[in-house]
């Protein structure tokens, strides 16, 4: 069985980010989702808010499974069995970036390998970042966030505001 782990901090969860998982769902049996928990960031969303909007958005493929780690990914990788890593490029700067991580890890996990999948041209210009810029200045961002999702969006940022 051919397994990939697709790692992210996916605050929220994008069109991108679920074009990249049906894209790993035509070559691999299982996809895992993996939150990365990381101490350097502050997300506008609990780690327990994502995992359920990324179960939500893929409560329908059986091969996909969703979970939050911390430390460095190739550690997940390891304990998890898997030595493929999937990636999601929009553009030169990612490919860069991610390049870079590579070499990295491969050093430190020798059986893994990177997969780099081009983000389609419609979802460029998303980011998990942009879309958390919107949402902080109450702009719709109904068209750059997975369908099942857009209600929870809302919710969770109305619940986020009465805690302020």
């Amino acid at each position: 069985m051919k397994k990939c782990v697709f790692a992210g901090t996916f605050d929220p969860p994008t069109l991108g980010h679920k074009d990249i998982v049906m894209k790993s769902l035509e070559l691999f049996d299982e996809v895992i989702v993996a939150i990365l928990i990381n101490p350097n960031k502050k997300p506008l969303f609990t780690v327990e808010q994502r995992l359920a909007m990324l179960r939500k958005v893929f409560a329908e493929y059986k091969t996909v499974r969703v979970l939050s780690y911390d430390g460095l990914t190739v550690d997940l990788l390891k304990r998890e069995g898997v030595k493929y890593y999937v990636r999601g490029i929009r553009n030169g700067t990612d490919y860069d970036y991610e390049a870079q991580l590579n070499f990295i890890n491969v050093d430190m996990y020798k059986d893994m390998i990177t997969v780099f999948f081009p983000t389609r041209q419609e979802f460029l210009h998303i980011s998990s970042g942009l879309v958390k810029d919107a949402l902080r200045f109450n702009k719709n961002v109904d068209k750059y966030i997975p369908e099942e999702i857009r209600g929870d969006l809302k919710k969770y940022l109305e619940e986020a505001n009465r805690n302020v």
